[in-house]
């Protein structure tokens, strides 16, 4: 069975907004993320198993609130306390997460068909997100997560990259089109490139 984009018919590429007497590298990146396993891991009260001695994908589990821990394929989000989200670019982390989490100690979703990431870059990537999320992100640095909302509309926010101040946001599949157009309209004023 193929999966549709969640943006299919909504992102376009191109230059858009204030892009005219700019350079193009300056200008904010937006991008759909696609493809990725995306999974939620919740261990139960009853387990009394120590998360430090799990390992996913070479990854050790964040123990504290607002961290990452990363790969080239795979990114381990702290969610909440004993929750963690995985997205991951590993066609077989499935199987790694069901021969390392079992069944009587974790509660594991399959997210994957459910969620949009949509991916911005940039100098001002960090005015767009603070033009419709209260969080403070002036302390943000590489490899953090917070999960907030952007113009009422639920997100999780990691940051992949603070030199490039790239920033993946994560929503629920069904506000992808009211989620694209805040973000894209945000940017606007200061010009950006769809990719």
């Amino acid at each position: 069975m193929k999966r549709n984009s969640p943006l299919k018919n909504l992102h376009q590429t191109g230059l858009y907004g204030n892009y005219k007497n700019q350079n193009e590298n300056d200008l904010l990146v937006i991008r759909e993320i696609t493809n990725l396993k995306i999974f939620q891991i919740v261990q139960y009260k009853s387990s009394t198993l120590n998360i430090d001695s799990l390992k996913l994908d070479g990854l050790s589990f964040p123990v504290h609130a607002g961290f990452v821990e990363a790969s080239d394929t795979t990114r381990v989000q702290w969610n909440a306390p004993n929750t963690w989200i995985i997205i991951s670019s590993n066609e077989n982390i499935i199987d790694d997460i069901i021969k390392n989490f079992h069944e009587n100690d974790f509660a594991i979703t399959d997210q994957s068909h459910s969620r949009a990431i949509i991916q911005i870059e940039g100098k001002k990537a960090l005015d767009v997100i603070k033009k419709g999320s209260p969080l403070n992100l002036n302390d943000f640095k590489k490899n953090n997560c917070a999960n907030s909302i952007y113009h009422g509309i639920t997100i999780s926010i990691d940051m992949l990259d603070d030199d490039l101040n790239k920033f993946n946001i994560m929503a629920l599949r069904s506000f992808t089109g009211s989620f694209h157009h805040a973000i894209t309209d945000a940017a606007l004023e200061f010009g950006y490139k769809g990719l």
